[in-house]
Parts: structure tokens; C-alpha cells; sequence
């Protein structure tokens, strides 16, 4: 069973892949796989692309960002080499879940509906909160002001939609306990399926 783990910026679609995580349920995080790539595979693709943003042989986070933001040219540029390698270790992933004889298997993936990603997927999981509780986390973040916060969510479907178009819903807007209790019904749920 392949469950799409998704939630928009704040919300604590992370800390809810742990807590996957913590019952024992592989997680794929497609972010954990691009900070990889911007060490590793991807560092001499982006270099060629993106003269100036690499680093002492990685990806400078901070330089590439000043170059795609507010540049759909560039973003589009940016995907085309990123997406691509994040598919090929996805698909790593689920191999190796498959042969490890995993019963459910996460893909922790922030764009999931914005990429058609849900095709992929058995189950759909949207991590949500108010969006009072979104904004006070996200501004609380180094280096983050409000035009930044508007940049992000300009790019992510908004989260009403996400949950009209979930599955499950862990809202982790009532507290970690909460999230956390949400999260063990939805495993025992799919453990409970047929054919699991």
C-alpha cells in the first residue's frame, strides 16, 4: 500500500513523516532527496545550468534561489534536472520497501497534487492546520518575512482544496497528540485492509 504524504509550508507535513516513521512505516521524503542531490548528483547538472550556485562542491541553496525565484523560465529549468533524479530515488525507494516486505510504504512529497502525483499513489494523506497556526509558524522561521511566505503559497495548491481532495486529514492544528493518534488510526486502518 502506497500512501502520498503531503501538507503545505508550516503545517508539520515533517513532523507528521516521523511519526509514520515511529511505527515503524518507510518514509520517502522528496525534500530529504533534493538537499541529497544538491550534495551529490545534481551538484554538476545545476552548475552547468546555474553558473555561480555551487559551493565547495554542493548546491548554495540561498544563490540558486535568487536565480528561480520570480522566474518561471528558470524554475521550469531547475525542475527539469531536479525532478527527474527525485523520481529515479522514489522509485529506489519503493523497490526497496517492496523487497523488504513492507506492507505500507509513505511517499512524503510537499507538491503531490501540484505534480499529479496522486496518480502514484494508493491513499492520499493531507497534513493541515488553521491558517492563522500556518502563518505564525512559518513567519517564526530565520530569514522568512511575508513576501517570501506569499511567494511560497502562491506555488502550493491552497490547503481547503488539499483537504477536499484527501483521504485522510491529520490536522495538526489540535496538538501533537492529537496528530499523533491520527496518524496510528490511519496505519491500523490500512493494516486492516484486505489483501495486507
Amino acid at each position: 500500500m502506497l500512501i502520498g504524504l503531503t501538507g503545505s509550508i508550516g503545517i508539520g507535513k515533517t513532523t507528521t513523516a516521523a511519526m509514520f516513521r515511529e511505527l515503524g512505516v518507510p518514509v520517502y521524503s522528496a525534500d530529504e532527496a533534493v538537499h541529497r542531490l544538491y550534495r551529490e548528483r545534481a551538484v554538476p547538472l545545476i552548475a552547468e545550468a546555474f553558473p555561480g550556485t555551487v559551493r565547495d562542491g554542493a548546491v548554495d541553496r540561498g544563490a540558486l534561489a535568487a536565480r528561480v525565484l520570480g522566474n518561471p523560465e528558470a524554475l521550469a529549468r531547475l525542475e527539469a534536472i531536479v525532478h527527474p533524479l527525485v523520481r529515479e530515488e522514489e522509485a529506489a525507494f519503493i523497490e526497496e520497501a517492496r523487497l523488504s516486505g513492507a506492507t505500507i510504504a509513505v511517499l512524503d512529497i510537499p507538491l503531490l497534487f501540484e505534480t499529479g502525483g496522486e496518480e502514484r499513489v494508493d491513499h492520499v494523506v493531507v497534513v493541515s492546520a488553521r491558517p492563522e497556526i500556518q502563518r505564525r509558524r512559518v513567519l517564526a522561521r530565520a530569514g522568512m518575512t511575508q513576501e517570501k511566505l506569499e511567494g511560497l503559497l502562491s506555488r502550493q495548491m491552497p490547503d481547503e482544496e488539499k483537504r477536499r481532495r484527501a483521504d485522510f486529514i491529520v490536522d495538526t492544528g489540535n496538538g501533537m497528540d492529537a496528530a499523533r493518534a491520527d496518524v496510528r488510526a490511519i496505519v491500523a486502518a490500512f493494516l486492516q485492509k484486505p489483501g495486507n
